[in-house]
């Protein structure tokens, strides 16, 4: 039995070796791509990339992905509270 339990571990950290090392093969892959042209959810030119904290202007036309629907004045009061806590009351 306790031949069993040693192949078992064995297996075990075989597994977590070959984990370990695909984890880190996909950082480095990840690491060395190039960013996108702009920061997501950020239209061409809002963002800066050495801005630590980006916070987006309020409006649809400051997202890089336009919504689909019709933006309505509650759309936009929403939009301008964040990252208010507490949204408009309409």
């Amino acid at each position: 039995m306790r031949e069993n339990t040693r192949n078992n571990a064995g297996l075990i950290g075989i597994a977590a070796g070959l984990g370990a090392a695909a984890a880190f093969a996909g950082w480095k892959l990840l690491r060395g791509r190039k960013s996108s042209e702009h920061a997501p959810a950020f239209a061409k030119g809002e963002a800066e990339p050495e801005n630590m904290n980006p916070t987006r202007s309020a409006g649809h036309e400051s997202m890089r992905d336009k919504p689909t629907d019709k933006w309505d004045k509650v759309d936009q009061a929403v939009d301008e509270s964040f990252p208010a806590s507490d949204p408009p009351a309409y």
